[in-house]
């Protein structure tokens, strides 16, 4: 039987946690997950579960202190940790490049475009200014920007949200790199952009054979980019699963729950019911619920639940969800998105 081949990216008891005045945070607990060249990850879940910090924490852009991080962050057969910051420098924007959440706050204002994206060529690439300028404008014009010459000229602040954002897609593709974290990537854009955008990652995705970690709580471009899913809830992984299995069978409550509460046309008219919500808000990291932390908004939560912290459970091939209700039941049938007491 032929061997696997190597993930390209894989996490492993990712631990990140912050020394505050408060206490110590504990925003990434435990998480592992990997990726493999040209394909596509996503990572979703509500608000504040630690999805961008795990991505922070895999290019080391967290200030260490007050941050801590721990666990394994293997690229390519090597642990990103252990490396200093010269090495990772190397590493960042070469071989690893992120798309950050809100574009106008990452790209600098005293930079005109065609610096701040010309800049990875010089470094990583040992181009020219003039040969990695007009790189760069081509990089710009492969994202569709209009006039590509005259906007590489212009400052952030001359370009709108969604040519800022293809900005940002530009830097990260100008050195071809082999794995993109993509926070948020279309967040405060209106949804003709969006699309745009979507489709725009889609093919040049395809052009660079590029993997991808998608980092979103938008469930719908998850079905639409992603081929496997990891669910995080308040610093843990819950579920993983092939995108197509995760829509058709979720097997933790919370990711029915987020199932639940996607609006979809003719829902009401079709079932009758109201869209649905997860009761109650994600716990404080600086005091979390003993036992499973889902279970104070879990409907199908069990005495076990509220005593003891689940393991995680492996369902199949990159199949695996952390639920005493798996553990005790692994062979139960999952109730349907938004039923087991969700409504």
């Amino acid at each position: 039987m032929k061997a696997s081949p190597a993930p390209l990216l894989a996490v492993q008891d990712l631990r990140t946690r912050f020394h505050t005045l408060d206490g110590v945070v504990n925003a990434v607990d435990g998480v592992d997950f990997d990726i493999h060249r040209g394909e596509t990850v996503g990572l979703v879940g509500e608000s504040g579960c630690g999805k961008t910090v795990t991505a922070l924490s895999i290019l080391q852009l967290l200030r260490r202190p007050p941050a801590e991080i721990q666990g394994r962050i293997l690229f390519r057969g090597q642990n990103l940790l252990e490396l200093d910051g010269e090495e990772i420098r190397k590493i960042r924007g070469q071989a690893i490049s992120m798309i950050f959440q809100e574009p106008m706050t990452s790209l600098n204002p005293v930079l005109t475009i065609g610096d701040q994206i010309s800049e990875g060529s010089r470094v990583h690439e040992g181009l020219t200014r003039q040969k990695a300028w007009h790189w760069a404008v081509e990089m710009l014009r492969r994202v569709q920007i209009p006039d590509p010459d005259a906007r590489a000229r212009e400052y952030p602040h001359k370009l709108s949200g969604g040519m800022r954002q293809r900005a940002m897609i530009a830097m990260a593709l100008s050195c071809n790199p082999q794995l993109i974290l993509a926070d948020e990537p279309t967040t405060a854009l209106d949804v003709t952009i969006q699309a745009q955008i979507m489709d725009l990652m889609l093919r040049l995705k395809e052009e660079v054979a590029t993997a991808v970690v998608l980092i979103t709580h938008d469930l719908g471009i998850i079905a639409e980019m992603a081929s496997r899913v990891v669910v995080m809830y308040a610093g843990k992984v819950m579920e993983e699963a092939p995108v197509k299995n995760l829509f058709k069978d979720p097997r933790h409550p919370y990711t029915r729950g987020l199932l639940g509460s996607v609006p979809v046309i003719g829902r009401k008219v079709q079932t009758g019911r109201r869209l649905r919500e997860i009761p109650g808000v994600v716990p404080s990291l600086l005091r979390m619920p003993q036992g499973c932390r889902f279970h104070p908004r879990c409907p199908e939560a069990k005495n076990i639940c509220r005593e003891q912290e689940p393991s995680m459970v492996s369902l199949g091939e990159h199949r695996r969800v952390n639920c005493w209700l798996e553990i005790e039941n692994p062979e139960k049938e999952a109730p349907a998105p938004g039923q087991g007491g969700m409504e």
